[in-house]
């Protein structure tokens, strides 16, 4: 449905920046910011505020590794000239900066590797957005871990929930999700930080949503990395600004000229917009952490195809093609059946497949430009190919495996060997056990920190709900070698 509102909250008193919402319009943001606003630990379930910690541990791993990419310490670089010192820990640097660069920066690293998170409400990459935003403001607060893991609930909450109430057109009209609603995450999570009022809170909302913007051209560019940084920064710049006064469009989401009109087709279901109704969408649709550095749309075929080479005995030469089915979705996302750069690498069906199979595991080592040339690697992967059948008409089959595979691989003898996979392990549905995440957590963050440091970082996090200053949370050795 669509709803329309006011371009700006009404004003009363001359206050600059007084606004103040009074009644607010289907589609509004308002219902958002009450419930930001209200929210307290005790009312979260513990199994929401399970989710959320576990995003956070996987999240602050895939940061510490992208922190060593070339996109991450180029950001680092930017934000080392304009950003004043500050108490929020940058990954991989020593230095310690304000809120909005530290979120900037350790936002570009979170998603630098393609190795974070992704939801399906909205279709984003929401913890690589919301997390950055939300260590960097409660560190500078000095906040403690109790407050942080419940900014994390309100982040993603609102985020999610603006992902469920706009559907899938938005993304699959070209619309880079992370970059258009991270801010929201971002935003949301800092304002509970900030403990911003309702009105406050509304109004950066407003300012964040109004500002946001990612489109689907930048895969496999800095670009993709650079605009997750960009909407962890956003948001919590929206939420300062907010706090000092400046008022944001009420109508945001559902104006005339609003985020539902102008990217969606108008289509906007504002029921999602009121929390409190007892669905958590960090339960359902939940959030799906990824066991391999590569797009999640390659996920399941990956399963797929390593699930039948295992009960089979497979090895690569036996094979003469794998035929994956997979929904329009997969095929809009994995665009370089030949790709030439670790970055085209991970949105490549044939790459993540061809690796899995020579390499065992696809790892974050494989990520590397040189093994584009490799000749047994290309071999394998020209023999990988991609379809979209009918079968992904049928509404229900969509719903339950929207990155799904039914895979078929042909013997050189000609057999026929096949499998479904509806959803890829780490999933929601079928989600990592706590030592596996984090024994990825310690991989990672290796690249960074020494294995000590990297421990004892990792038993913290599980010891975030009773931590008292989440500043002491340290991302750096205490002398490092400045990456990038």
């Amino acid at each position: 449905m669509t709803t329309t509102g006011n371009p700006i909250w009404p004003e009363r008193g001359d206050k600059p920046g007084g606004a103040a919402v009074e009644v607010a319009a289907p589609g509004d943001t308002r219902p958002l910011a009450q419930w930001v606003a209200a929210l307290v630990p005790g009312e979260i379930p513990q199994a929401v505020s399970r989710v959320a910690l576990r995003c956070l541990v996987d999240t602050l791993g895939v940061m510490l590794a992208g922190s060593v990419t070339p996109v991450a310490g180029r950001a680092r670089r930017l934000t080392a000239l304009t950003s004043a010192d500050g108490h929020a820990a940058v990954a991989g640097a020593s230095r310690r900066l304000a809120a909005p660069a530290a979120a900037f920066a350790n936002g570009v690293a979170a998603h630098a590797l393609d190795f974070d998170d992704n939801c399906y409400a909205g279709f984003v990459h929401g913890s690589a957005v919301i997390v950055p935003a939300a260590l960097a403001v409660a560190q500078a607060r000095h906040a403690d871990g109790a407050a942080l893991l419940t900014a994390l609930v309100a982040g993603a909450e609102c985020q999610y929930r603006v992902g469920m109430a706009l559907g899938r057109t938005l993304y699959d009209r070209g619309w880079w999700t992370t970059g258009l609603l991270g801010g929201i995450g971002a935003c949301a999570a800092a304002a509970k930080l900030l403990a911003l009022d309702v009105d406050a809170t509304a109004h950066a909302l407003g300012l964040a949503i109004a500002g946001a913007g990612g489109m689907k051209c930048a895969f496999g560019s800095d670009a993709k990395p650079l605009l997750a940084g960009r909407a962890a920064e956003g948001g919590v710049t929206a939420a300062l600004l907010a706090q000092q006064g400046a008022n944001g469009p009420a109508g945001a989401l559902s104006h005339g000229y609003g985020l539902a009109a102008l990217c969606n087709n108008g289509e906007l279901d504002a029921g999602w917009l009121a929390p409190g109704d007892g669905r958590w969408c960090l339960l359902a649709p939940g959030v799906d952490v990824k066991r391999i550095p590569v797009c999640l749309s390659s996920h399941a075929a990956v399963d797929g195809v390593l699930d039948l080479a295992s009960r089979y005995r497979l090895e690569p030469d036996q094979i003469a093609g794998i035929a994956c089915d997979v929904p329009p979705v997969v095929m809009a996302n994995l665009i370089y059946p030949q790709p030439r750069t670790a970055q085209q690498a991970q949105f490549s069906l044939p790459f993540a497949i061809a690796a899995s199979l020579l390499f065992g595991e696809l790892t974050l080592d494989h990520l590397d430009d040189g093994l584009m040339t490799e000749k047994t690697l290309i071999d394998l992967m020209s023999r990988v190919s991609m379809t979209s059948g009918a079968r992904w008409a049928d509404p229900a089959l969509f719903t339950d495996a929207p990155e799904g595979a039914h895979v078929t691989i042909t013997l050189r003898d000609g057999a026929k060997l096949q499998c479904f996979v509806a959803k890829a392990a780490g999933s929601a549905a079928r989600p990592l056990e706590d030592r596996a995440l984090g024994d990825k957590f310690l991989r990672c963050a290796a690249r960074c920190l020494a294995p000590q440091a990297a421990g004892q970082l990792l038993a913290s996090l599980w010891r975030l709900p009773v931590m008292t200053d989440v500043a002491t949370l340290v991302l750096a050795e205490p002398t490092p070698k400045e990456h990038g």
